[in-house]
């Protein structure tokens, strides 16, 4: 009987010593089953409700949108996006929209220029060079010209060899020459914002005056300034016609979006979202193809498209014949000013 005894009263152990672990085992859920109990309080809020009581009103899921967003401890919150659909189709804008975009935009503009230059060639001066020269732009000008030009012409090339870098150098030369060119270029992409914006200043503190439309330069762009038709007289224009205006406003406006847009770039995520910084790229993309296009414009109006234009920024002066053909309203000011009659009511002596 003693060893009876004993072999119930050691049962009777075992099954006490047993229970807690059989309890803990029944309170866990079967496989695929979720539970609640585990989602900590205070780190949710649901919409509606103000505060958590317990642990069963956290839902395991809140659809965001249409994104699929977890939960992460770290402090970037950002990475608890899992899945963001409009992420898709930004990608596709990155890898195809805007290479096929830009390419029709900016080589559209080249070869349209090309053609209207077979076709019209350099518009000449019409009574031909006087020899005798009109100061145009100070130095101050020119500063301010060519510091945005240059640092300009420097951006695109750098954005252009991050946006088509791959397709067209891989193929060509490899990874090995694609990486360094792309490296330095972001980096001196980054830096030649500074003189850019620089000269966005400078030109509107030197230009804004000089740059509010009139009646007259709506006669301008009737006759398209003399160049698309044959006129007997160029329109009258101050110190910036109708066409030079609007590039001034196109750099000014175009130029400041490309700036604030490429500043909030430079700082990821200090301002916006996820959602946000796809959308400041395609404003940033877009806004650079059509200046790009622009400017081939301006570069072809300033060297092979006009004889004489090129002088105003070159050396800061302009031939009489020129100033008269073309800036005739600025030209007879100009010289009101000093007191000095112009050098005739038509054109200067000398000319046909």
């Amino acid at each position: 009987m003693t060893a009876q005894r004993l072999r119930i009263v050691l049962t009777a152990a075992l099954l006490l010593m047993a229970l807690p672990a059989l309890a803990q085992q029944t309170a866990q859920p079967h496989a695929g089953e979720k539970t609640t109990s585990e989602v900590p309080t205070g780190l949710y809020q649901i919409p509606g409700q103000t505060e958590v009581t317990s642990p069963d009103e956290v839902p395991l899921f809140v659809p965001a949108q249409d994104k699929i967003i977890g939960r992460v401890s770290i402090p970037d919150g950002k990475l608890a996006t899992l899945v963001q659909p409009e992420g898709r189709v930004w990608r596709d804008f990155r890898q195809v929209w805007l290479k096929w975009g830009a390419g029709i935009i900016i080589l559209g503009a080249a070869a349209a220029l090309t053609l209207f230059y077979l076709l019209k060639g350099t518009l000449r001066i019409e009574h031909g060079r006087s020899g005798r020269w009109v100061p145009r732009f100070t130095t101050l000008d020119r500063f301010a010209h060519w510091t945005t030009a240059v640092s300009f012409l420097t951006l695109a090339l750098t954005g252009l060899l991050v946006t088509f870098g791959r397709p067209i150098l891989v193929p060509l030369f490899g990874h090995e020459v694609l990486t360094p060119l792309a490296q330095a270029g972001k980096i001196l992409h980054n830096f030649t914002s500074v003189p850019f914006v620089l000269g966005l200043v400078l030109m509107a503190v030197l230009w804004i005056r000089d740059n509010i439309p009139e009646r007259a330069d709506w006669i301008w762009i009737k006759t398209g300034g003399g160049i698309l038709r044959k006129v007997s007289e160029h329109p009258e224009a101050g110190r910036f016609n109708a066409g030079q205006k609007l590039v001034f406003w196109g750099v000014l406006s175009g130029g400041g979006a490309l700036a604030i847009s490429g500043f909030l770039m430079m700082v990821p995520f200090a301002f916006t979202g996820v959602t946000g910084m796809q959308w400041i790229h395609v404003i940033h993309a877009v806004v650079a193809a059509f200046m790009i296009a622009m400017i081939l414009g301006h570069i072809y109006i300033g060297t092979l498209g006009m004889e004489g234009a090129f002088d105003a920024m070159g050396r800061g002066e302009v031939d009489e014949n020129w100033a008269i053909e073309h800036h005739r309203g600025w030209y007879n000011e100009m010289f009101r000013r000093q007191r000095e009659p112009p050098a005739g009511s038509g054109h200067p002596a000398g000319a046909e």
